[in-house]
Parts: C-alpha cells; sequence; structure tokens
C-alpha cells in the first residue's frame, strides 16, 4: 500500500501494490471525506471505470467497500474520467469515483476522486483522510448497506459536448487525425464522427495493454504515429487522448506538435470572443505569450500553480470560463469547472471555422520567445536545490507559488518539486533561443544532469 495514495489520485502496480481488498477498504473509507454539499444532495456516489483488464475487479471491490459503507452507488460502467465528472453533476450524486491509472503503463491501476459536481478532492481532508483511515484498519461497515443502481449518461454526454459546436452551414470540411493510444477516448468516435469532420481513427480499439504506444500525448514520441498520419492523409489537425480521455495533445496540419499552453491561449480567445471579460486561467509553467494573448482578447488572465485541484478550485472562486494546463488538462466553466478533452476538441474546431485560417497559421502569433520543454533533475535535496536558485537570481523578480518562479525582463524559469516523481521540474524562457541556451546551461550547473 505504501506510496499509492498521491497528491491527487491513488495510482499503484496491479497487484502488488494495489488490489481488490485496499480498493474495498478505499470504497469504506470514502464517505468520511463526503462535505456538507455533498450530503446535501443524498448518499449517491458515482462509479465508472477504463478498459484495463484489472479494472472490473477493482470497481467491484470499489462498489461493494462503498455499499458497505452505506453509500448508494450509480454504476455508469466503461467511462473516461470526463464522462465521470459529468454524470456526478448531471445526476446530481455526491461525488464519483473513476477506477483508472490514467496515462500510467497497463500493470498499473487507482482511483480518481471528486466531490458534487465534480469538485476535486484535495487537502488533508481528502486522500490523506482515506489513506489514514485505510491505514487503520479495516474500517466497520455502517447499520445500513447502500443500493447499487446502473445507469447509461453517453447519449446525455454526448448532447451536451455537440451543443457546443458552431460549425457553419458553409464551412469546409475539416480532416481530422484521432489517435485514442486504444484507451477510453475509444469511446468518442461516434462523437467524433457527428462533428461534421471527415474523421481518420487510429487506434480506436479499447485495449488495456496498449499495443501501439503509451497512452501519454505528453511524450512526444508518442504523437509521432499521429504526425505521420496528418501528413500522409493531408489532414487539417490531428488530435491525441490519453489512457483516461481526460487530456487531449494537438499537431497541426504538417504534424508539427502545438504546445498546451498555446492551446490554452487559442481556446481562452476563442470563448472570449463569445464571452468577454472573463478570467482565464493558466499554469505558471506557459509562456509568456498566453497572459499577452488573453489580455489581447479582452480576458482576465490569471496565472495559477501546477494541478487539476488548485485550478478547479480557482476557476470557481474567479468564477473563470476557462483555463489550461502545460499537461493538457483543460479546464471548462460549462463542464462543472472539470477537464474535458473532448470539449477542447470542439472549440479547437469552432476556432478554426471562425476564422478559416489553419491550425499553424492560428499558432505562429503566438510564438513570440524560446522555450523549454519541462526537464526533469534527480535530486535529493529539492529544497536547498531551490534555495540555492533563489539566491544565485536574488536580482530577479522571485515568487513561491509553486516551486521557486524568478521573471527578469528578457528571461523567467520555474523550478517546482514534482507532486508523484522523484524530480525537480525546470521550464524557462527567453526572448532569443541563445539566451535561452544561456541561462539553460548555468541552471543546469546547479541541478545537475537532466533525466
Amino acid at each position: 500500500m505504501a506510496g499509492i495514495f498521491k497528491a491527487y489520485d491513488v495510482r499503484g502496480v496491479y497487484p502488488e501494490q494495489i488490489d481488490e481488498e485496499i480498493v474495498r477498504k478505499i470504497g469504506l473509507a470514502f464517505h468520511r471525506i463526503l462535505d456538507d454539499e455533498d450530503r446535501a444532495l443524498g448518499n449517491r456516489i458515482v462509479v465508472s471505470r477504463d478498459m484495463r483488464s484489472h479494472s472490473g475487479p477493482l470497481a467491484e471491490a470499489l462498489i461493494e467497500g462503498l455499499l458497505a459503507s452505506g453509500l448508494d452507488v450509480v454504476d455508469i460502467g466503461l467511462a473516461t474520467t470526463p464522462m465521470n465528472y459529468f454524470a456526478v453533476g448531471h445526476l446530481r450524486a455526491a461525488g464519483g469515483i473513476q477506477v483508472t491509472a490514467s496515462h500510467n503503463p497497463s500493470e498499473y491501476n487507482g482511483c480518481k476522486f471528486s466531490h458534487s459536481d465534480a469538485r476535486p478532492v484535495s487537502g488533508d481532508h481528502g486522500i490523506p483522510l482515506i489513506e489514514r483511515t485505510v491505514a487503520e484498519g479495516v474500517p466497520e461497515p455502517a447499520a445500513q448497506r447502500g443500493t447499487l443502481t446502473h445507469d447509461e449518461i453517453f447519449e446525455a454526454y454526448g448532447e451536451k459536448i455537440l451543443g457546443f459546436l458552431r460549425r457553419p452551414d458553409d464551412a469546409p470540411t475539416l480532416k481530422v487525425v484521432a489517435d485514442a493510444a486504444n484507451g477510453m477516448g475509444t469511446l468518442y468516435r461516434p462523437l467524433l464522427e457527428r462533428m461534421g469532420i471527415e474523421l481518420v481513427p487510429l487506434y480506436f480499439e479499447l485495449d488495456g495493454t496498449f499495443p501501439n504506444h503509451e497512452a501519454n500525448p505528453l511524450k512526444l514520441e508518442n504523437l509521432e504515429t499521429l504526425a505521420e498520419e496528418v501528413r500522409a492523409t493531408g489532414a487539417d489537425l490531428g488530435i491525441s487522448f490519453d489512457g483516461d480521455a481526460d487530456r487531449s495533445a494537438f499537431v497541426d496540419g504538417s504534424g508539427e506538435p502545438i504546445g498546451s499552453d498555446i492551446v490554452t491561449a487559442l481556446i481562452g480567445g476563442e470563448l472570449l470572443s463569445r464571452d468577454p471579460g472573463k478570467h482565464v486561467l493558466y499554469d505558471l509553467r506557459s509562456s509568456r505569450a498566453v497572459s499577452e494573448y488573453i489580455t489581447e482578447c479582452g480576458g482576465i488572465p490569471v496565472r495559477e500553480r501546477v494541478g487539476h485541484s488548485f485550478m478547479k478550485a480557482t476557476l470557481r472562486k474567479k468564477r473563470g470560463i476557462f483555463g489550461g494546463e502545460l499537461a493538457g488538462h483543460y479546464y471548462f466553466r460549462d463542464a462543472n469547472h472539470a477537464d474535458s478533452s473532448l470539449l477542447a476538441v470542439v472549440e479547437v474546431l469552432n476556432l478554426l471555422w471562425r476564422h478559416g485560417k489553419s491550425l499553424a497559421e492560428l499558432v505562429e502569433p503566438l510564438h513570440r520567445y524560446a522555450k523549454s520543454p519541462e526537464i526533469n533533475f534527480q535530486v535529493e535535496d529539492k529544497a536547498g536545490k531551490m534555495a540555492e536558485l533563489e539566491e544565485r537570481y536574488a536580482d530577479g523578480e522571485a515568487d513561491r507559488l509553486d516551486g521557486i518562479s524568478v521573471n527578469y525582463p528578457d528571461w523567467w524559469f520555474n523550478v517546482r518539486p514534482s507532486n508523484t516523481e522523484p524530480y525537480l521540474r525546470l521550464v524557462l524562457e527567453a526572448e532569443t533561443p541563445e539566451l535561452l541556451a544561456q541561462r539553460r546551461a548555468e541552471i543546469e550547473a546547479i541541478l545537475g544532469t537532466p533525466v
């Protein structure tokens, strides 16, 4: 059980680290994190799962624990994580749990949790409380056992997502290559086919062994087949989903990957064209071009720390319209303030139809700076290294929103500890490639060799 309780979810290797007994205990403990807002809606919990071979048995064990704790369960079966979020809001449930290990390899599994209205489970009264309860032993069953029902929400979910399409009657038919990576994005095929596009599907067969490539679009090597197919078919763009389909990545018509921070800016601009003056969130690893573009589009940019619980909470607090993270999570006010990879696809299509330009043409004005990818360093003394960087660059404007960020007029960097791995992660940006290379070499001399 050691190490499976993460900052945002529960995740580990099956069955060595996570198995049916542990997940049953998690089900028994889940009621302890429900708050007053949840309880006001009753005690129904939405449960769904991904396509991994062990997700079915784990979901059954989870449901058994929830029922034994006195909670009622609505089982919606195979679903993407955004479909789980939707179901929680649509069914006015007290919370939801998706059995999935997201983009991790096939031997992993886990759980993602939410409160009512798809609010994130976070803080000491969230996953740490579940962990403590499970560690104390088997939680006591309730005197009154809950009831189990089944529901089908796909049609309602599809109606909701497709309702945001704004395809003009005279719009050209865009050719789109979509890569489901044998993951839960496979479920989206009928909805993609109803978007008025010419769909070229890649790996739309559910297979939890991920036989073609890892279901993680954040790694550029996993976009290579997508990019090749875009070029070979003369497609207008390509889309890649991760394992549980809560993230999406995009490539343009030449197969060139588009940074998720740039996609955040573009979608933010599209939404602001219909609802101006709203807050748009971006994570602090994003290019300066993002906040500049949001301002130019009449919005209010909000810089936020990395992590879905922070993004979702701030989006609600600011009454924002949208937010995006470098990892490919896109959060929408109109999707319970939760991430929706498919709604991101819809808004990119809306953007292309409205402007009548290629994705590359729309992206080009946002390539204003030279920017690094996220670079990982294995560091024993994370706090010490961040303090060393803060001292080394003491003449810059520093903040500790997430790790250490230092800003100068012509460059900036952020170094933060990973929430899930034993790394420090570096992102930096400069006005020229030469300055970027110089500053990167300086920082690497302090942090060591990237891994």
